[in-house]
């Protein structure tokens, strides 16, 4: 059996994602507590986590995000989103945003699964061309390597770590065709 056998990827929609709030949230408020600089502080709160994911949960609804979950026995482990680009100049583009998996359920290949997951579908909505930032010194930065993504470059103190620390983000793309 290997690490993924007992975890399945799935595309969330708006009830689906309303529902699961709770549970990303805890992911979110774990990778935040885990050094993860994805926007939110060491002082965030609970309340700021389950917001955020309320309005993740609300633009999935409109049809404007895709929202992803690796779940497996104890429930959701991790998640990712795909953020077509509205712009009528970029009909070929997408985000990838918010890959997480909570810091009890790593190196069992979910985040892989997540990203290869988005990729499928931003290939069936036609979108070939996908981008993402990430924090320079994290472990995602060693995954997007790994799965063919290129780096652009890093723009220095782009974020800040949840200590206040200076964080740069590196950027990258994917031509899927």
């Amino acid at each position: 059996m290997t690490a993924l056998d007992s975890v399945t990827i799935e595309q969330l929609d708006g009830d689906g994602a309303r529902a699961a709030v709770p549970a990303l949230a805890d992911i979110l408020r774990d990778s935040v507590a885990n050094g993860a600089s994805v926007g939110f502080m060491d002082w965030s709160t609970p309340g700021d986590f389950e917001s955020f994911w309320r309005g993740i949960a609300a633009e999935v609804a409109a049809g404007r995000v895709l929202l992803f979950v690796a779940r497996d026995e104890s429930g959701i482990v991790g998640t990712a989103q795909l953020h077509p680009v509205g712009k009528p100049n970029q009909p070929h583009r997408a985000e990838i945003a918010k890959v997480l998996v909570h810091s009890q359920a790593r190196r069992r290949g979910i985040g892989e699964a997540l990203m290869r997951a988005a990729e499928a579908a931003a290939l069936a909505l036609g979108r070939d061309l996908l981008v993402l930032d990430t924090d320079e010194a994290g472990a995602a930065r060693r995954l997007y390597n790994r799965l063919g993504w290129t780096e652009v470059g890093t723009i220095p103190r782009y974020a800040l770590m949840p200590d206040g620390r200076d964080c740069g983000s590196t950027f990258f793309y994917k031509a899927l065709r």
